[in-house]
């Protein structure tokens, strides 16, 4: 089986415009990805702090996302949508400042919260494939359903001890894995920069 060629652009489009710009900045791809896989690293050995670090986080987007609807309540008219925009707003905010007073009840809640959709998806996913499971390729849903459902066994049945080392290595991981990305994507730009 021959490989496909990747797609050819005429010299003058706007994509391989873009994309000639966007190599020439290689270096600030390897950098950044530089920079996460350091931040990965520290996260990993401080897990602990990267928990409290990514509870935090969750904690102002729960805070932004209760002014908001908070402000959406008051800028709407009939009573009822007042009072469901606003009770909806004032849990929101509850929850944002509760992660940022007891950081460790945050991160239980959230792991229980993140095993539960685990365990949700995995069952999911096992469903639709023992819906469609005469076809070929399924299995491979299957396996990740399987994989998820496992993974979310596992959070709950440390839960609520894991939480805190949950949350943190989740949190390095995710830094990890977008450093090694941006890494490869700059030095993949690199590579093609000096091609042309």
């Amino acid at each position: 089986m021959v490989n496909p060629r990747p797609p050819q652009f005429p010299e003058d489009s706007t994509l391989a415009q873009a994309l000639r710009q966007l190599a020439s900045k290689w270096g600030w791809f390897v950098g950044l990805g530089i920079i996460l896989l350091i931040l990965g690293v520290i996260a990993s050995l401080h897990v602990l702090m990267a928990a409290v670090v990514s509870v935090w986080f969750v904690g102002l987007m729960m805070i932004v996302g209760g002014v908001a609807q908070l402000v959406h309540a008051w800028r709407t008219r009939p009573w009822a949508n007042f009072v469901l925009w606003s009770l909806s707003g004032l849990l929101y905010l509850f929850g944002g400042f509760v992660a940022f007073s007891n950081p460790e009840l945050g991160a239980v809640f959230l792991t229980l919260l993140l095993g539960a959709s685990l365990i949700g998806l995995g069952a999911l996913r096992l469903w639709i494939w023992f819906n469609n499971r005469a076809q070929s390729g399924w299995r491979w849903l299957a396996f990740s359903g399987l994989i998820s459902v496992l993974a979310g066994l596992l959070i709950a049945w440390g839960w609520p001890e894991n939480s805190m080392f949950i949350m943190g290595m989740l949190l390095a991981i995710d830094i990890l894995f977008q450093g090694w990305g941006l890494l490869f994507l700059g030095l993949a730009l690199r590579q093609q920069h000096h091609t042309n």
